[in-house]
C-alpha cells in the first residue's frame, strides 16, 4: 500500500487578468500544513474507491473515483483501490480539488512503483489550469508566485484538459516557522467551481482593467518577495491583503462586491484587530485567512470568533502553520 498525504493552499490572488498584457494570470499562495487530505493505494484489477468517516461525501467519492480512473490510464495499470481517508473542505478555497487529485495520483503511481510526475500529469487531471500554486506547494510547500501564461495561448478559456503546462515557479521561498494563519470560515455556500469558475473567471478576463494589473506588479515586487525574504509577517501580511483587494476589483461583478458575501464583513472586522497583520478571501472563498504569528495566535483567534459573531454567521476558526515541504508520499511497490 502507499499513502499520500498534503495540505491545503492558500490563494492570496493573480498578478494579472487583463488581456493587454503579455502574460496572464500568475498566482500567488502558500501551502498549509493542515488541514489535509490523506490517500491510500493499493495496486487491484479494477478501480474502487472508498471514503473513510473523515472525508465522505458523494462528491469527495465522485472527485476520488474520476481522479483515480485517471491516474491508472495515465500510468498505464490495470486499477487500484483507493481509499481517502481525509479530505479538505470542497471549494471553500484550500485548494481540495487539486490536493485530492494530486495526491490521488501520487498514492497510485507509488503503489505502482511508478513516479507520480505530479506537475507533468495534472493538466490531464484538469488541475493547473490556471493557476500553478496548488500543484507547486503539493511539491515543495512554501510561498509560491507563478509565471502565469502566455496571453495569446489562454485569452479567455482555458484551453481543453490535457492541453497546458502548469505555469512554472517564479519564485519560491520557505515561511518562516514562527509564521501562522488565521483560518476564519464562515459557514456560506461553496466558492465558485466547474462551469460557474470558468464563466465568472472568463467575464472577469473579458472586463478586467488592465492597470490594476501594474499596481499589483509593484506591490509584489517591492513589497511582498521582500516581506517574504526578510521574514517580515506585518508588511507580507499587508501586502498580500492588498493585492486581494484589487483581485476583488476584478471579481466584482461576479461575486457580488470586493469579498463575496460574507467574507468582507469578517475581513473588515479582521482588519481591526492588532494581532492580525493583513486578511482576505482565499480564491473564491468562502475561507477568510489572516496572516499572524505565534505570538499572536491567541489574540488572532479571538479575533476570528469576534469576527463571525459579528458578522452575524456561524463558522469555525483555527490557527495553523504553513507547509515546510511538500506532500508527503510512502509505501509503495
Amino acid at each position: 500500500m502507499a499513502r499520500a498525504s498534503a495540505g491545503a493552499r492558500l490563494h492570496f490572488g493573480f498578478c494579472n487578468l487583463s488581456l493587454s498584457h503579455e502574460r496572464l494570470y500568475g498566482a500567488l499562495g502558500l501551502g498549509l500544513a493542515e488541514p489535509r487530505v490523506v490517500v491510500d493505494a493499493e495496486p487491484a484489477a479494477a478501480v474502487t474507491v472508498d471514503v473513510g468517516e473523515l472525508a465522505a461525501s458523494d462528491g469527495v467519492r465522485r472527485d476520488a473515483r474520476e481522479y483515480a480512473a485517471a491516474a491508472t490510464d495515465l500510468l498505464g495499470v490495470d486499477g487500484a483501490r483507493v481509499t481517502v481517508r481525509e479530505t479538505l473542505p470542497r471549494h471553500a478555497g484550500l485548494g481540495s480539488g487539486t490536493q485530492l487529485a494530486a495526491a490521488t495520483l501520487a498514492a497510485v503511481a507509488t503503489a505502482h512503483g511508478e513516479e507520480p510526475r505530479v506537475r507533468e500529469r495534472a493538466p490531464a487531471l484538469g488541475r493547473g489550469g490556471r493557476s500553478g500554486v496548488g500543484v507547486a506547494t503539493f511539491e515543495a510547500g512554501g510561498f509560491v508566485l507563478d509565471a502565469g501564461h502566455p496571453t495569446a495561448r489562454f485569452t479567455t478559456d482555458r484551453p481543453a484538459d490535457g492541453e497546458w503546462t502548469v505555469p512554472p515557479v517564479a519564485a519560491r521561498h520557505a515561511v518562516p516557522d514562527d509564521w501562522r494563519f488565521l483560518l476564519v470560515r464562515p459557514d456560506a455556500d461553496p466558492g465558485r467551481n466547474g462551469d460557474a469558475e470558468d464563466d465568472a473567471m472568463r467575464t472577469a478576463v473579458e472586463r478586467a482593467e488592465p492597470g490594476l494589473a501594474d499596481r499589483i506588479g509593484g506591490i509584489v515586487t517591492r513589497r511582498v518577495l521582500p516581506a517574504i525574504a526578510a521574514g517580515n509577517a506585518e508588511r507580507f501580511g499587508a501586502a498580500v491583503a492588498e493585492i486581494g483587494r484589487l483581485n476583488g476589483a476584478w471579481y466584482a461583478d461576479e461575486q457580488g462586491g470586493v469579498y463575496r458575501p460574507p467574507v468582507g464583513d469578517v475581513v473588515a472586522s479582521l482588519s481591526d484587530a492588532a494581532a492580525v497583520f493583513g486578511a482576505g478571501q482565499s480564491s473564491w472563498g468562502p475561507t477568510v485567512y489572516g496572516v499572524t504569528d505565534a505570538a499572536n495566535a491567541t489574540a488572532a483567534a479571538e479575533a476570528g470568533e469576534r469576527a463571525l459573531d459579528e458578522a452575524g454567521v456561524e463558522g469555525s476558526v483555527s490557527i495553523v502553520e504553513a507547509a515546510d515541504g511538500g506532500a508527503r508520499v510512502t509505501g509503495g511497490g
